[in-house]
Order: C-alpha cells, then structure tokens, then sequence
C-alpha cells in the first residue's frame, strides 16, 4: 500500500493507480484505489486545519499573530480574487470557489509530501467539472428566461434560424470535458515526470530534483488551480448574465 500512495524516491517509483481493496456492491464490485485514500489524506487534512483556523479566529486579538495572519491573508487574497471576476455574486459562490481553490491547490502540491495528487486521477478533476457544469446551468435557468436563453444558444443568427443550436449545446456540454482535462492532464504530466526522474535516476536524484518538484508541484500546481477557478467563475457569471453586473 505505501508504495501504491507514496512518490518515494525508490528505483521502483510506481505513478500508477491501484486498487487497494474491493466490495460489492449491489452486485458490483467496487474498489477502494489509491486515489480515494489521498482524497480522504487531503480532506481531513483540511478539516482539521479548517477545525483550528475556525477556533483560532473566535479568538482573534487586534494584533494577529502568525497564524492567524496567515488565515486572514489566504482569506482576503481568495475574496478578492473571487470579488474581481463576479462581482456582486461573489457573495453567493465565494464559499465554493475558495472551497475548491483551496482542495485542487493542496490536491496538486501533496506531491512534495510524498502523495499521488488526487487531481493526477481523471475521476478526480472529471467529477469537479460536473459540479461546476450544473452549477453553471442551474445559475443561467434560474437569472435567465427561457426566451433569453433560446436566443443565446441560437446566436449568433437570429433565434427563428436555429442553425447555430447544435454546435452551441455540444460548446456547452465540452465545458466540464475541457476543465477536467486541462488540470487532469497538467497535473499527471507533472506526476509521471517526477516518477520518471526518481525511478531512472534514483542513483543521482538526491537535492536536485527538489528544483522540479518546485515547478511542478507548486508553480505549475498554484496555475492549474487559478486557471480552473478562474474559468470556473468566468463561465458562471457569463451565465448569469445582466444580473451579475
């Protein structure tokens, strides 16, 4: 099991997905992968962090120390951004937009502490751009009327000449693909070369790899995580539409 969830620097690195153990189910067989224990890892990690920030800020003095420095910083850092791109919604989607923001971030980064980043697993980053999907369109049902929206699937000709109606509805349907498969696939390539450094190099990857961890997992991690919440924001105030401004 430790060398199924663990990046180590062995010669045996393994990047793979494994079952760690199956159930049935209604007839099925379903399995427990690795991926579900580093979810369930960065989740509690989270809770608790969420538990101690939460107690911590009842507390707060007009004279924050370090930690609660550090909290209001990431807070104040994460409404902006979310203030920026929604403007007068923002109140109504910044507890999802920072909740995913902070659990994709810490999802791509777990690699520095020797995880397989849950967001390297498409059923991962693939069930984040559902949630996103219906949220998107739950939004454009409920601020738009059906004539509205009609005309908009329709555009950019007039909404008596649907010719447009198709190819905007499967525009619509490759929103949560494309999401998903942007951070999926920055987020693996960054796990396989890793694995690739350490498992034909582990005679000689001792300090310098910590230069790629760096990249991959925290910059290019800290990218992913702004480029899908921004898109993610993006799409949900284009849907909203005149009730956003």
């Amino acid at each position: 099991m430790n060398n199924a969830l663990l990046m180590s620097s062995a010669g045996d690195i393994d990047f793979m997905i494994h079952g760690l153990f199956s159930y049935e189910l209604f007839g099925q067989t379903l399995w427990i992968t690795t991926s579900h224990v580093c979810i369930l890892i960065v989740m509690l990690s989270l809770i608790i962090f969420s538990i101690i920030a939460g107690r911590k800020m009842r507390r707060a003095t007009d004279v924050p120390d370090g930690f609660q420095n550090v909290v209001e910083l990431v807070i104040e850092l994460l409404d902006g951004m979310v203030a920026g791109s929604m403007g007068k919604s923002a109140p109504r989607f910044r507890n999802y937009i920072e909740t995913i923001f902070i659990f994709i971030l810490i999802s791509n980064i777990s690699g520095l502490v020797g995880l397989r980043p849950p967001t390297a697993d498409y059923g991962t980053t693939f069930a984040l751009g559902i949630i996103t999907f219906c949220l998107i369109h739950f939004n454009e049902v409920k601020h738009n009327s059906l004539k509205s929206i009609w005309i908009d699937k329709c555009s950019p000709l007039p909404p008596w000449l649907p010719i447009w109606l198709p190819i905007n509805i499967i525009s619509d349907i490759a929103v949560p693909i494309s999401l998903s498969l942007r951070l999926f696939a920055n987020v693996l390539s960054g796990t396989v070369m890793m694995a690739l450094v350490y498992g034909l190099l582990s005679k000689i990857a001792y300090v310098w790899p910590a230069v790629l961890h760096v990249y991959f997992d925290l910059f290019s991690g800290a990218i992913q995580t702004y480029v899908f919440c921004m898109l993610t924001m993006t799409y949900i105030a284009q849907a909203i539409g005149d009730d956003n401004n």
